[in-house]
């Protein structure tokens, strides 16, 4: 169509070419340079992750085409790029020396989102109705779009950021549900989860440098690619060592992306997971151990894919994705480090502090938890508490055994 409307050149067959000359004309037949808009500009790149040769291929075809925005600098009023990932300078830009990368500046942390201060500026006749269809107070029903929505940063010392796709049909529908989450699944990301033989639990609270963060798609590291996707954002910055702390921005993108993992994981399809889970929950609640722990071994039972060399990591990411699973509905507690306990979880009426042990004994998990004392924080607590020692078998790649010892 531009070219109908500014002419084209038989010389010009490649892509870049024909950009070049589209540009030109249209610069030369109105007097006025060209602005140009690309979103979405990685999006071949993401689809061919993992195929190497397929991204050697397309980096090859979109490297001229955006060479382009330099040779014809003077024909150009103003280029905005967007994209989810930063493929870019190193390999589709490499040719380029003239782009601003605004993506970690606080002066732009508003221009892809939605603001609290914008929300009430323009929303607050909506948000009544929103709270009255929801049967909350206004305090309940904005302390809720916050927690779902809210929490992207962009940079350090930035404000919150909603994400405007769920918000609005937040209020479109006057329901509180995952709408972004829905609308794609970030299989690749998965990808590259498992060919990194990541541990989730960093994913949860990973430290990193600004480096890394506007790093390009490497083997190396999938974090550069989870946080530039929106599946983490930063959390807290350490100005003196320049370390981001990263983490899930809301709840929910944290939910929707623990549930999508389950499949990849566990041996549960997508369909199955959300059953599962609720009935983990009322057993929890009803104070049911045993059938609590037959379904968590189910979790460990023929999973999707062979782990030999990581099983032990594929272990800690099981629990991992169970313990969040949980504590969507529970109070659940998760620490990993020498000498602090495996794993608490909380209901109105029980506390179960559990121990897990990898090729060990139930019984070693037990002595555990009452020679350092993890229950002691709770001796006091009204709730009944269950002490659980759990091990789990390398040889039969499942929990072996658990013990309980229950405390008035």
């Amino acid at each position: 169509k531009w070219e109908e409307l500014y002419g084209a050149n038989p010389s010009e067959r490649s892509l870049s070419l024909r950009l070049a000359g589209i540009i030109e004309r249209a610069y030369q037949q109105t007097g006025q340079r060209v602005v140009i808009l690309v979103d979405e500009y990685d999006k071949p790149m993401l689809q061919a992750i993992g195929n190497e040769a397929l991204q050697r291929e397309f980096r090859n075809m979109l490297k001229p085409f955006y060479g382009v925005l330099k040779t014809l600098d003077g024909c150009i009023k103003f280029a905005l790029l967007t994209g989810v990932t930063k493929f870019g300078k190193i390999s589709v830009f490499s040719d380029l020396n003239n782009l601003d990368d605004i993506s970690m500046r606080n002066t732009y942390v508003e221009i892809c989102g939605v603001s609290e201060r914008e929300i009430h500026e323009n929303l607050e006749a909506e948000l009544h109705e929103f709270a009255e269809a929801q049967e909350l107070t206004y305090e309940a029903l904005c302390s809720r779009l916050k927690e779902n929505y809210d929490g992207y940063h962009f940079t350090h010392n930035s404000i919150g950021i909603y994400n405007p796709f769920s918000l609005l049909n937040a209020f479109k529908y006057k329901e509180i549900s995952n709408y972004w989450f829905e609308t794609g699944t970030p299989t690749y990301l998965v990808e590259l989860l498992k060919r990194n033989h990541y541990d989730l639990e960093r994913m949860a609270h990973v430290q990193t440098d600004a480096d890394v963060l506007n790093s390009i798609y490497g083997d190396e590291d999938p974090i550069p690619v989870i946080f530039q996707s929106g599946y983490l954002t930063i959390k807290g910055y350490d100005k003196e060592f320049g370390l981001y702390r990263l983490g899930f921005p809301n709840r929910e993108v944290e939910e929707g992306f623990i549930k999508f993992l389950v499949p990849f994981y566990t041996r549960l399809s997508k369909v199955e997971a959300p059953f599962e889970i609720q009935k983990f929950v009322k057993e929890l609640r009803a104070g049911d151990v045993d059938s609590f722990f037959s379904r968590l071994r189910s979790f460990f039972a023929d999973t999707p894919y062979e782990l030999v060399s990581d099983l032990e990591l594929h272990y800690q990411n099981v629990l991992f994705i169970i313990y969040k699973l949980l504590g969507f509905y529970v109070n659940a507690e998760r620490h990993t480090s020498d000498g602090r306990i495996d794993l608490v979880l909380q209901t109105d009426r029980f506390i179960y502090v559990m121990e897990f042990k990898l090729d060990g004994t139930a019984e070693e998990a037990m002595a555990q938890i009452n020679e350092k004392g993890y229950a002691q924080p709770f001796e006091k607590d009204s709730r009944q508490l269950f002490k659980i020692g759990v091990n789990f078998s390398n040889k039969t790649r499942n929990i072996e055994k658990w013990i309980v010892e229950k405390q008035s």
